[in-house]
């Protein structure tokens, strides 16, 4: 397993990036703009961490800018940790029985959420490409916790 990044939601690109990078000293080491999904993720790096950022993904903070207004309370505009995992069917199946809920099951083979005791959401995501769906994974729907 390896860490990859912490999300956090902005209301405002130019402001987040005032603070994070001119004063806080982060580097964009990555962005990504999804018009189908209305949002713009954006990738920062310690200075120490910028090549590992580059290179391989992590240790990052993602910045997520829903480009449909928000108002976020109570903490939501913390998001979700990620880790990478060597076989993300293996590693559910393995939470799952030792009682962890998995909010959003590895349909794909790429990408599961799990929630932790405190609810924090933690993602999931499959090292290289996506495995092949697989049962009782590939059958699970979208609602409901596993």
């Amino acid at each position: 397993m390896r860490y990859l990044h912490t999300m956090v939601r902005i209301s405002d690109i130019d402001a987040a990036l005032d603070f994070y990078c001119n004063k806080f000293g982060l580097k964009e080491v990555r962005r990504t703009e999804s018009e189908a999904g209305r949002f713009t993720l954006i990738f920062l790096a310690a200075p120490g961490d910028e090549a590992a950022g580059k290179e391989k993904a992590a240790p990052l903070l993602e910045l997520t800018y829903n480009w449909d207004p928000e108002t976020y309370t109570g903490g939501r505009n913390f998001g979700h940790l990620a880790y990478e995992v060597d076989d993300i069917y293996e590693t559910c199946e393995k939470l799952r029985s030792n009682g962890v809920t998995i909010n959003r099951p590895p349909r794909d083979g790429r990408m599961a959420f799990i929630r932790s005791p405190d609810n924090i959401s933690i993602e999931l995501l499959q090292k290289g490409d996506a495995l092949p769906p697989q049962e009782p994974w590939a059958s699970m729907g979208n609602t409901g916790e596993w």
